[in-house]
């Protein structure tokens, strides 16, 4: 007969249990270990060009002052065109209003023209009951409509030349009867 000690049987199976519990912890650590590597190699993943910290920031200092004269630059540059522009555009304006100045004088001359030429021809006693329509352009003045004798035809262009600022007369007066 065999006697079994309860000793010798609860000792193994509390060895038993203090190697799994060992095993557990020896397979957790090496999880961790396992997991900070991975953590390690992915933050060190990048490339390493050889450059100390110092050589980086000194590039990035250059790069930084690089950006900046090339915006200067451009910035000089289009205040330039602007500049230009500008002296261009004024060149332009004055050219223009010195040509509209002359157009609204002639304007105004023509118009001048005009009634100077109507209220002669209305003194006159032959021309003054007929109606005769006088248009002036650049000084040149337009006689037309009817004349009651070639006498009186021949005496409107005569009047109409002798307003200042006339340069030429067309007389497209018509005889009437004719």
């Amino acid at each position: 007969m065999a006697i079994f000690s309860l000793s010798a049987v609860v000792l193994p199976l509390a060895s038993v249990s203090e190697a799994r519990t060992k095993t557990r912890a020896v397979t957790a650590m090496k999880l961790l270990l396992a997991m900070g590597a991975l953590t390690v190699l992915s933050a060190c993943g990048k490339t390493d060009d050889g450059r100390t910290v110092g050589q980086k920031l000194d590039s990035a200092v250059s790069s930084t002052e690089q950006a900046a004269k090339d915006a200067k630059n451009s910035a000089e540059n289009s205040l330039n065109k602007v500049g230009n522009a500008t002296k261009d555009a004024v060149q332009m304006t004055e050219v223009n209003s010195s040509n509209t100045g002359r157009v609204i004088g002639a304007s105004v001359d023509d118009v001048a023209i005009t009634a100077s030429v109507s209220a002669s021809l209305v003194k006159d006693a032959d021309l003054s009951a007929i109606k005769i329509d006088v248009d002036t352009k650049n000084g040149v003045v337009l006689l037309t409509g009817p004349a009651p004798s070639a006498a009186a035809r021949d005496r409107a262009s005569s009047i109409a030349k002798s307003v200042k600022g006339v340069t030429s007369v067309e007389n497209k007066l018509v005889v009437k009867g004719s």
